[in-house]
């Protein structure tokens, strides 16, 4: 079963945001659930954003290539994309067995609050 953290917000295509604990007002942390790398399954290569890039929120901004599939990453904020974790491209893997830590994508600086997040709980529902 898919596990959700509850400091986290989430989107419908299966990425997660997290506000930055280091006191960066303005900036979270991406990246994609333990339900989405566990329908991938082996993760084998990442394109990641890059620095200085402007995401839109809904709007393709990477992609995760599986021993299955390829997927595309969707921005779950707009904004400007401050830190990519460039361990990646060593280690894809690290986002099956870290997700939702050393497993992070990207920092971005946000454009605006988003207001279509889902909890923890709305969002396992949907993965239910």
């Amino acid at each position: 079963m898919a596990t959700a953290p509850d400091h986290l917000k989430y989107t419908k295509e299966h990425e997660w945001v997290a506000e930055r604990p280091e006191g960066q007002d303005g900036v979270v942390r991406i990246g994609i659930t333990d339900f989405a790398q566990g329908a991938l399954g082996d993760i084998v290569y990442i394109q990641l954003p890059k620095v200085g890039e402007e995401l839109v929120a809904g709007a393709v901004c990477g992609e995760v290539e599986s021993t299955k599939s390829v997927s595309e990453i969707y921005a779950p904020v707009s904004g400007k994309v401050v830190a990519i974790n460039s361990n990646l491209d060593g280690a894809p893997e690290t986002l099956n067995s870290d997700p939702y830590g050393a497993g992070w994508i990207a920092d971005v600086a946000i454009a605006g609050t988003p207001s279509d997040l889902m909890s923890a709980l709305e969002y396992l529902e949907i993965t239910a």
